[in-house]
């Protein structure tokens, strides 16, 4: 891997007067951008307001926090001017990279013309926004509703299957995670995010089709660069029988949980399963689930938060991967490249169903907001950054493979598509028994020590999550995976004493 021999016109010398910045003795890829001087509180007074004026939940990364100060496309600086490789894009939220030009441009002057009116008036961002919005999309989902998170355009995609169908149940895949509050977190089937509280009716898990963890899967049954490598399948060509197997459990639901006509309001799944650890299903799951749904008579939604506005590479769209046409679509984090925006969009008839009521949101669809995602378009647009996922992405699962193949005891399974990404750590390769929580949390620090950011997930933590901004290159991704080289070398040799 190619080494840069300065920073900012400094040294290596200077950097390594620092503190080790880099932990695995390599530098950073080059950057142009010169930060400013932190000028803020000290470090022991953010760590001092945070317990005693942040709810305890909110947790964050690392044994020793980073307190970050600033940030430039794929780069970010801590209090002390470290620079960090943000392979993690603020949870895949960062699409276009920080504080991009034009981005900051189109906030700053809607800013100073107009900052915010609600949707009982006419402004023409919000027009604007939602024609290129939809334009992406297939034609018949052409109406919009924008609302400030994902969690919250959940709720209303949700609420929109219920009533324009008269009925009740959601079903959802195992796993998954739709978000937080209310009906978004009853979607959500991950432990680690449901409190001992009593969870709202109408909501139905099926068996999650992973074909790495779950009982059926093999050497070729998922849409990504690599495969299980420890997984081998005898199906036959172009006939997955995993793919069999999965749909096979989600029919048995209408034996077992539907009740009465065995009809269900909708079905929703992420298109790659974000916080559940970037799993992948066979590759033609979703298509005949969404087949099944419709002869029920219900609506198929598609979350695309984390997969949509070109993260995976060869769709601007995740679903369009899987070959199938969502009724309602959520989407978020990418939207807005930080900024706090999300959107659902359905076809006339299925938002026609919220006119039963008044529905209101103050702040969705605000000039400013409208102005940011119309800039973000714009952008993944112009700079090509969708086909850069691809390639990028494409290549750093590569190389991550090879890397897999270096440490075959510990990285069980490597997958994902474009830049979202999925490392999954074993104890046994064999048994895919998650690694523990500990030695995970050593290599994930080492990982940082080395200048990158990297996120986690998974049910068991175990997963590492790579999800940058789309304007990463080709070098960002052979230091990534350099640095999670030398974090498992690391790791490897603490295991021999």
């Amino acid at each position: 891997m190619k080494r840069i021999s300065t920073v900012f016109g400094k040294s290596h010398q200077y950097y390594k007067q620092l503190g080790k910045q880099y932990s695995n003795g390599a530098f950073l890829p080059g950057c142009e951008f010169t930060p400013s001087t932190y000028k803020g509180a000290s470090y022991e007074a953010i760590v001092k307001s945070r317990e005693c004026l942040v709810m305890a939940t909110q947790k964050p990364f690392y044994k020793k926090p980073v307190l970050l100060h600033e940030g430039r496309a794929q780069w970010l600086w801590d209090h002390e001017g470290r620079r960090y490789l943000d392979m993690f894009g603020g949870i895949a939220t960062v699409s276009v990279g920080h504080c991009h030009p034009k981005v900051v441009t189109a906030l700053s002057e809607q800013s100073y013309k107009l900052g915010h009116t609600t949707a009982i008036y006419y402004h023409p961002r919000y027009h604007e926004y939602a024609e290129k919005l939809t334009s992406t999309l297939p034609s018949e989902l052409k109406c919009v509703y924008l609302t400030n998170s994902g969690s919250e355009a959940t709720e209303l995609a949700i609420q929109l299957a219920r009533l324009y169908t008269g009925r009740t149940q959601i079903v959802a895949l195992k796993n998954c995670y739709h978000g937080g509050t209310g009906i978004a977190a009853a979607t959500t089937a991950m432990a680690c995010y449901k409190y001992p509280l009593p969870t709202l009716p109408g909501h139905i898990h099926v068996t999650n089709p992973d074909v790495y963890l779950g009982p059926w899967g093999g050497s070729n049954c998922r849409d990504s660069p690599v495969q299980p490598g420890n997984r081998r399948c005898d199906c036959l060509p172009n006939k997955c029988e995993a793919e069999d197997k999965y749909f096979e459990e989600f029919q048995s639901i209408y034996k077992s949980l539907i009740p009465f006509d065995g009809k269900i309001a909708a079905f929703t799944a992420e298109s790659i399963q974000g916080v559940g650890g970037t799993v992948q299903y066979p590759r033609g799951y979703l298509k005949r689930v969404y087949e099944q749904v419709r002869k029920a008579g219900g609506l198929c939604i598609a979350d695309e938060v984390q997969t949509g506005f070109g993260r995976t590479g060869e769709h601007f769209w995740g679903f369009e991967g899987h070959g199938v046409r969502p009724d309602i679509v959520v989407m978020a984090k990418g939207i807005g490249n930080g900024y706090p925006l999300g959107a659902v969009v359905t076809t006339l008839p299925v938002a026609q169903a919220l006119s039963k009521a008044l529905y209101f949101n103050t702040f969705g669809g605000n000039p400013v907001g409208c102005a940011v995602g119309s800039a973000v378009l714009d952008v993944i647009e112009e700079e090509n950054l969708q086909e850069n996922a691809r390639i990028v992405g494409t290549r750093i699962i590569e190389a991550l493979a090879e890397l897999q193949g270096e440490f075959p005891d510990v990285v069980g399974d490597v997958r994902g598509k474009g830049l979202m990404i999925g490392v999954e750590l074993v104890a046994d390769a064999e048994t895919r028994e998650p690694l523990p929580a500990d030695q995970v949390a050593q290599i994930f620090e080492d990982i940082k020590d080395a200048g990158v950011l990297i996120g986690k997930g998974g049910v068991n933590g175990n997963v590492f999550r790579i999800k940058p901004p789309l304007c990463v290159t080709k070098e960002d991704g052979e230091y990534t995976v350099d640095a999670l080289r030398s974090a498992l070398k690391k790791h490897r040799e603490s295991r021999r004493f």
